[in-house]
């Protein structure tokens, strides 16, 4: 693997200088306040501010891609989200299913084979481009909410709020190259900016579970 082989990806990089993509670098920014005021918010919760520590550095490697644009740069930039994404879902299997320990690791593996088998799926969807490897995530987060409507059905709610910023999010970043001649700046900057929001968002609708089930058990 050549690991600084450079990547030319979104329509504001216009060379392979360190500030190509000044825009896109500097919306990062989105994750490391979002990370920060949750972390004031986690009251402590160690999930939650795991969850924190990892969006944090979402934002650090997504900088870090944006601006060196190189092979290393991108694994700094997915590594983070694909930890976000499984700590999430154990989250989730914990305070809305109620699982213990290990029923809830093993339904998150379950991740695994799931985007196997969907990404494929959307890749066959006109206009997705390389975003297909992050639709599964809003179809899995729109599955949990619909069967947790129910059981738990505030959790429910904050998870299709969630999906639903998630797909605006996905839209714009499949955008970005299409949109180039007519908007020379590009549209990825708001996946950012978007996202940010969003990942702040499930760790709130974490929190807020937590704090009910809290409640309902005293």
């Amino acid at each position: 693997m050549d690991w600084t082989r450079q990547i030319d990806s979104y329509c504001e990089r216009l060379d392979a200088s360190y500030w190509a993509e000044p825009v896109n670098a500097v919306t990062n920014l989105a994750f490391i306040v979002a990370a920060l005021i949750m972390w004031r918010r986690s009251g402590g919760d160690r999930i939650a501010q795991l969850l924190c520590v990892v969006l944090f550095a979402i934002g650090v490697g997504s900088y870090l891609f944006h601006t060196h644009a190189q092979t290393w740069a991108a694994i700094a930039d997915v590594t983070p989200i694909l930890f976000y994404i499984l700590i999430y879902i154990y989250a989730i299997n914990r305070v809305g299913w109620g699982l213990s320990l290990w029923p809830a690791l093993g339904l998150t593996a379950l991740f695994f084979p799931y985007a196997w088998l969907t990404v494929p799926l959307f890749q066959l969807v006109p206009g997705i481009g390389s975003s297909a490897g992050y639709a599964p995530v809003a179809l899995l987060i729109l599955i949990y909410a619909l069967l947790l409507r129910r059981r738990a059905p505030e959790l429910a709610r904050g998870l299709a709020i969630g999906a639903g910023i998630l797909i605006v999010s996905i839209t714009f970043r499949s955008l970005d190259l299409p949109l180039c001649p007519q908007i020379p700046l590009g549209t990825h900057f708001m996946w950012h900016l978007l996202n940010g929001l969003m990942l702040g968002w499930m760790i709130e609708v974490y929190l807020r579970a937590t704090l009910g089930k809290a409640r309902a058990g005293g």
